[in-house]
């Protein structure tokens, strides 16, 4: 069965900066793109970033220039490097791993989150 294990989460002040990592096993983590997403209390999930397998990213307009994302293929780990951090990136983080090529069965798999909370 195929897990993504998030960590790294946690409290933090506005201003700070925090790392996500996410484990993948079983899976061909090499060919899959792999993103986080959030989910704010009464909100819906939003992208957060993503990193294609040829490592080209992507990230919203809300966290371009604090947020970055990379990817560990020898590991099958992926990271999220938050810095300057505000109260609004509070919310909990998911890990995801898609792939939808045709050389193997597609897959769409989700972490069971991380709590990341941004407060004085």
């Amino acid at each position: 069965q195929v897990q993504l294990v998030e960590s790294g989460g946690g409290l933090v002040q506005p201003g700070g900066s925090l790392r996500l990592s996410c484990a993948a096993s079983r899976i061909i983590f090499s060919i899959y793109t792999m993103g986080w997403y959030r989910q704010a209390p009464g909100k819906q999930r939003e992208l957060v970033a993503t990193i294609t397998s040829g490592s080209s990213t992507n990230y919203p307009d809300s966290v371009k220039g604090r947020f970055a994302i990379s990817r560990d293929n020898a590991k099958n780990t992926v990271y999220l490097q938050m810095n300057d951090l505000k109260p609004e990136d509070t919310a909990v983080y998911y890990c995801n791993a898609r792939y939808s090529g045709s050389l193997f069965s597609p897959g769409d798999y989700w972490g069971q989150g991380i709590q990341v909370t941004v407060s004085s």
